[in-house]
Order: structure tokens, then C-alpha cells, then sequence
């Protein structure tokens, strides 16, 4: 299974997502690849967010290595699932879509609600960490049923 996690610039809750599930499939033995995007260019080439890095690591989850990149259509053929954190990039993402086979992969992380973008108030990184670790795990439970 091939999954994709996608935000806004690819360096606070898409890497904590990518991160977070990468860590758990790890952890449970199951052959997933997981990787993540953002709609902007703004931090392509660049590493998540320090404070996204050092929320990850308080749990043992490590995302130093990953590097933001740009949502392109082409993922659409690479990923079985695209999960978005909020509206804006659950539009965007579907803007790229060229068929119905590809708005079917598109899906909001959350069931309810949206992902907070916690760049622009540092208390948000730790409730954000916790509201993608628990999503994650259901996440799993919900996709190997399928």
C-alpha cells in the first residue's frame, strides 16, 4: 500500500503524519510506503519545520531526514491513497485530478474536522502531534480491513 499525506507546505503536518504512520507501519511489520507532499512550493528541497522535528522526536519519532516536495499530478498514478489535512488542500489536490480514479484517492485525514495548521502558534505542534498519532493508528486498523 502506497500512501501519501499532503498539507500546505509540507514541512508541519504532512511530515508529522508521514512521519507518524511511517513509524507505526514500521513498528507492525506491514510492506506500507509512506511519503508526503504539500499544494505550495515555498519549502521544496527543505526539512520539516524545527518544531515539528523536535515534537516528533519527543515521542521517538524521527522526520529530520525527510525533504518537502510539491503535489503533482503524477502522484495520482504512485499513491493508493492521498489524505489531505484541511479543505484548502483537499481542493487543491482535487484541481489536479484527471479522472474520477483519481478523486476517489483523495480523502480528508481526519473523519471530522480538519488538521490545524500549527505554523503560526507554537502551543499547536503538541495537541497537532497528538491529533495525527491517534488518526494514524485508526488509520492502520481501518485500511488493513479493507
Amino acid at each position: 500500500m502506497k500512501i501519501l499525506m499532503v498539507c500546505l507546505g509540507n514541512i508541519c503536518r504532512s511530515p508529522l503524519a508521514h512521519g507518524v504512520l511511517d513509524h507505526l507501519v514500521k513498528q507492525q511489520g506491514l510492506d506500507w510506503e509512506i511519503d508526503s507532499a504539500g499544494t505550495g512550493d515555498w519549502h521544496v528541497g527543505q526539512g520539516p519545520d524545527r518544531r515539528s522535528v523536535a515534537v516528533a522526536k519527543k515521542y521517538g519519532v524521527d522526520i529530520g531526514a525527510q525533504r518537502a516536495q510539491v503535489f503533482d499530478m503524477r502522484f495520482f498514478d504512485r499513491y493508493d491513497y492521498i489524505f489531505v489535512m484541511d479543505e484548502n488542500n483537499y481542493r487543491d489536490v482535487l484541481s489536479l485530478a484527471r479522472n474520477e480514479e483519481d478523486r476517489k484517492k483523495v480523502k480528508m485525514f481526519l473523519l471530522e474536522g480538519i488538521v490545524p495548521d500549527p505554523y503560526f502558534d507554537e502551543t499547536q505542534f503538541e495537541p497537532v502531534y497528538h491529533m495525527i498519532a491517534a488518526r494514524c493508528q485508526a488509520l492502520i486498523d481501518e485500511l488493513q480491513k479493507q
